[in-house]
């Protein structure tokens, strides 16, 4: 065996062990982001932007394919990057940040703008550590 071949199976096999980490870790943060709307709605907060109720299970939905988005990156990232765990760090912490300003902006009170943004941050708060660890620092 070669060199080549072993450092492809390496690669593949980080790879994997990541995109494998990233999906445990965006289960976990789309059944918290559903907890925290179903949690936040049971105490009085609504769930309504404009005159349009969020599901529930639209929570979940969304933190998935933003989080599936992240893992993407994540593997972009362990191949093409110098410092791909900083990289990775650095860039998510930033789209967290910017995906809370349509919340600041949408049309619903207070309460609600305050679960959404909350929704967010528990989700970056499970997935960024998971998926980093996995990176190459």
């Amino acid at each position: 065996m070669s060199t080549t071949t072993n450092t492809t199976r390496a690669t593949v096999s980080a790879t994997g062990a990541l995109i494998g980490t990233g999906v445990v870790a965006t289960a976990a943060a789309s059944a918290a982001t559903m907890a925290v709307a179903a949690a936040g709605n049971a105490a009085g907060v609504s769930l309504d932007i404009g005159a349009a109720p969020i599901p529930v299970a639209g929570f979940g939905v969304l933190t998935a394919v933003f989080s599936l988005i992240g893992v993407v990156i994540a593997a972009l990232l362990s191949r093409f990057a110098r410092r791909p765990r900083r990289t990775f760090v650095r860039t998510t912490v930033v789209l967290t940040v910017l995906s809370l300003a349509p919340d600041v902006i949408v049309d619903a009170g207070p309460a609600t703008k305050a679960l959404l943004m909350l929704t967010h941050l528990v989700a970056a708060a499970i997935v960024i550590p998971a998926v980093a660890r996995r990176l190459p620092a």
